[in-house]
């Protein structure tokens, strides 16, 4: 597959570093950015023959098959509908978009072209969470009852201003909070919750600073979930069943489970990444496009959908619409 890569912040050096390191699989073909100077200096860096200092220049190369979007939340949709309209498949950085009415747009239009989309969500990808679903779904820590996850860093900084900026998409829910509702998404089996409270504080920008949380699921299963952009905070989760536990110490690069059982020892499983956790989600868009498929069934369109309706419901309960949404 050659991919090129929209933008070239932190995140998109990541996926270049990802490319790179996966030994042939994939070729990084070009980059863009909206200054040619940042484009080149990039493609320089990670080895990429063609930097182009517009979007729309890069979307023109008939040589790349998909592009990685790594632009900030609020250009989301409009980049990843120009990439479609230009034929390429996509892979979108999360948030997806900053709603769900964008989110299903984007699906249809590409399963009205036959091209493929999804979101990079990577953690759903990764091995560790999938053997924590394994392990719950066969009954291991028994019937699942409670959840806990947590995620927390303190933006400072230019980080802090984009990070924070309400005509940006920012905020920790779309952050960091998306990663939590995607964990207890996985632990329950894609189920939405029935009934959702949260505590929350918006700061000076307009945006939320850190928010608990509290989810109940049918059946009566329940969650607590804290995010925050402005609080470090351990990216720990924890699973409490009636046979036993699991715990996670770093969910979100997610390399360890340790399991408890009620009755028997505790006991360890660990992964290991083959380049940093981002090559299963580019292995999965290979498979999915080799496959003819416009969405992935492992990372399902509904997955993200339901994740991106609960973040407008939990965003409207506190009456905050983002600026780029006025």
């Amino acid at each position: 597959m050659n991919w090129a890569i929209l933008a070239t912040g932190t995140i998109a050096a990541k996926f270049a570093e990802t490319v790179n390191g996966m030994k042939g699989e994939d070729r990084l073909a070009a980059c863009g950015s909206r200054s040619r100077e940042k484009a080149e200096a990039f493609g320089r860096k990670y080895g990429i023959p063609r930097a182009y200092g517009s979007y729309e220049e890069l979307l023109r190369d008939e040589e790349v098959d998909a592009v990685y979007v790594a632009t900030p939340n609020n250009m989301h949709y409009a980049n990843c509908m120009a990439c479609l309209e230009a034929g390429k498949h996509v892979l979108c950085e999360k948030p997806f978009t900053t709603n769900v009415k964008d989110g299903e747009r984007l699906f249809a239009a590409a399963e009205e072209r036959g091209l493929f989309i999804m979101e990079a969500f990577w953690i759903r990808h990764l091995p560790a969470l999938k053997k924590m679903q394994e392990l719950i779904n066969g009954g291991v820590i028994g019937q699942v009852g409670f959840a806990r996850c947590d995620f927390g860093f303190v933006a400072e900084g230019a980080r802090k201003a984009r990070k924070f900026d309400s005509g940006l998409g920012g905020g920790a829910l779309l952050d960091v909070g998306i990663y939590n509702l995607g964990f207890l998404r996985m632990v329950m089996g894609d189920k939405q919750p029935e009934h959702v409270v949260s505590e929350y504080h918006l700061n000076e920008f307009g945006t939320d600073d850190y928010s608990t949380v509290l989810l109940r699921y049918p059946g009566g299963f329940r969650a607590a979930a804290t995010a925050s952009i402005g609080m470090d905070m351990p990216r720990e989760a924890a699973v409490f069943g009636s046979g036993g536990s699991i715990y996670l110490p770093d969910y979100q690069k997610a390399e360890r489970l340790i399991i408890r059982p009620v009755k028997g020892e505790e006991y360890v499983l660990d992964f290991h990444f083959e380049v940093n956790g981002f090559e299963y989600q580019i292995r999965e868009v290979n498979r999915c496009v080799r496959l003819g498929m416009s969405s992935s069934d492992v990372l399902k369109k509904e997955d993200t959908l339901d994740i991106l309706r609960l973040m407008d419901d939990i965003r409207a309960s506190w009456g905050l619409v983002f600026d780029c949404e006025k």
